[in-house]
This record gives structure tokens, sequence and C-alpha cells, in this order.
């Protein structure tokens, strides 16, 4: 038998209300995110983020995000922290503790501790009269109107603000310190973004007999069995200096075979590219990349400051290399 109930306008409802909390998340910005932000800038230590529940999830999720960018920060579960994890936290650290009531007796449990220690609090809370509230240097107020949970049970708007809260926290603090996208991928090495603003071409290119160089008075056909050996697209043609003074790429063939060109007797120098676009070992990879798709190649030859070819690779490193 179908189930008759109206999921679509239940889903509706859960944003419209969540929208409607995040929206109201502005008005109660004061002075005390400034304050905030300026414990958090001037922490010689580590922030600690602190949350029981569903809060302590987000908490979770607050410090990873605050750690990926720029901001050192890990999560202490404070039922842990009562028995023994309170020895992670230092006088020089920051602490945020989360909780929607500001009652939670684990968290509160802490606060005479934290005062003991004389590290500075930021409370994250949904009243801002509650003990942890009143307890803390900096309190971010992320109180809601209403939970979307019909039952006003589970917290929903509740842990929406306070995500969003943090994320706003983790933002300014970011933008504060100019943290730039290279700073993020040094974070993040095994992410796509850490492959594209890391990866040099040095690591990914052909060097030594693997790249595919001629002389100029190589034949065309024995050119075309050094591209098909080393199986790149092209190859560079070097003069007996040592320097790189074209290219012969598939593209060329392509159009030397429309001339009825004699492969045997005819020099690659004839028919070679000579004004070729190259890549420098340094560069990163994602700038070849770009090279690539703007001159609309395949492959490129890499030289050092001196023009001799110290390298080679095509799309298909790239690709492999997950630049692409």
């Amino acid at each position: 038998m179908q189930n008759t109930f109206n999921f679509l306008a239940s889903a509706r409802r859960t944003i419209q209300i969540e929208q409607s909390a995040i929206a109201d998340l502005e008005q109660h910005l004061n002075g005390d995110f400034d304050t905030a932000c300026q414990l958090a800038l001037n922490c010689k230590g580590r922030l600690i983020i602190t949350g029981m529940g569903k809060s302590g999830h987000i908490g979770k999720k607050i410090a990873a995000t605050l750690a990926s960018t720029g901001t050192p920060a890990f999560f202490v579960h404070p039922g842990e922290a009562s028995h023994g994890d309170l020895g992670m936290m230092t006088p020089e650290d920051l602490i945020i503790a989360l909780s929607n009531s500001g009652e939670t007796s684990e968290v509160t449990a802490l606060l005479p501790l934290i005062k003991r220690m004389n590290a500075p609090l930021i409370s994250i809370t949904g009243n801002p009269d509650s003990t942890l509230s009143r307890f803390a240097n900096a309190n971010l107020n992320v109180q809601v109107t209403e939970e979307a949970c019909p039952l006003g049970l589970a917290p929903t708007s509740s842990t929406t603000a306070a995500l969003v809260i943090g994320d706003a926290l983790a933002i300014a603090l970011l933008e504060a310190r100019g943290f730039s996208a290279e700073d993020f991928a040094f974070s993040h090495p095994g992410g796509s973004l850490g492959r594209r603003l890391l990866l040099k071409v040095a690591d990914i290119m052909h060097s030594g007999d693997e790249i595919p160089l001629v002389n100029p008075d190589t034949s065309l056909d024995n050119a075309l069995l050094e591209v098909t050996r080393k199986r790149l697209g092209m190859t560079g043609i070097q003069d007996t200096s040592g320097k790189l003074i074209g290219i012969f790429t598939d593209g060329d063939l392509r159009r030397t075979l429309d001339q009825n060109i004699d492969l045997k007797n005819t020099p690659i120098s004839q028919v070679m590219t000579r004004e070729c676009t190259t890549a420098d070992a340094e560069m990163l990879a994602a700038e070849a990349l770009q090279i690539m798709q703007s001159h609309k190649i395949n492959a490129l030859i890499v030289l050092n400051e001196a023009g001799t070819p110290v390298g080679a690779l095509n799309m298909h490193d790239l690709l492999q290399a997950g630049v692409i």
C-alpha cells in the first residue's frame, strides 16, 4: 500500500524553518563575535572545541573547518575531558564550548577547571543567560525560535545555526590571516586542490631516456619511430649544442601526409614546428595544463634555463596525476 504522506511538504517546511534560523543569526551578531575572533587570533596554543551529543558532532565539524583554514584546532569530548583528556588543554589554548541550553552538565562541569587553568573561553549557546554563556569571555548567540523537529525535541535548527556561526568564525579568521588557496592546499595534499596547487611539472614529467628527441637530420620515418617508442605523441628536435630548435607532433604528421612528403628522404627539420611552446620544470603542473589548453596542444617539452630539454609530458600524464 502506497504511503500518502506528503514528504515534499515536510522537507520544504524543514528547509524554511532552518533558513529562518540562519537569517536570524545576523541580528544576534554583536561585539562578542569581534572578541571571539581577537581571542582566536591572539591564541598562542590551539583552539579546543568541546560539546556533548549533537553539539559535539557540530563541534567536531567546526574544529575540522578551523584546522583546515589556518587555525589549529581539535575536538575534545567533555565526558572524556573529566576523565583525563583535560590534560590536552593548556593555559595557552582557547576553549570553544557548545551547548544549546548552556546548561549541559558534562560541559558546565569543566568550567571551574577552565577558570582555574586561566584559559579563555568562547561559548556557542542558544541561551545567552545560561551558566555557560555567563562564564565565557565571549558568547556567540545561536538562539532559534523553532526547531524543525515538530516535537521540538531533536536538535535541528539549533545545530544548523551553531554550524553556521562556526563557519562564520572560521572564515573571518581565514580572511584576517590572509590564508591563501596554496595554504589550504598544504592542509589537503591528498585532495584535488592540493594536487593542482602543489604538484610541479618536475614531479610528473618524463626525463632522461624517456624524452623523445632526434637531431635535425633525422629522416621523417625514423623520427616517427621515436614518437612511437616514447609514446608521448611528439618528439623534440635538438641541435648539436643540445638546444631545442623545434617539435614534431601527431598534428604535424597529419599535415605532412597531406603534402605527400617522402617519409624516408625528408629530414625532420624540414617539417618540424620551429616556434614551439615549452614548459619549465619548476612550473606548477596546473600551469602546464593551462598552457596546453590555451594553445590547444597535448604535449610539452620541458626546458632548463639554457634551452636544453630536461623533460616531457602530455595530457595523459596530467590526467594520471589528478591535475585534470
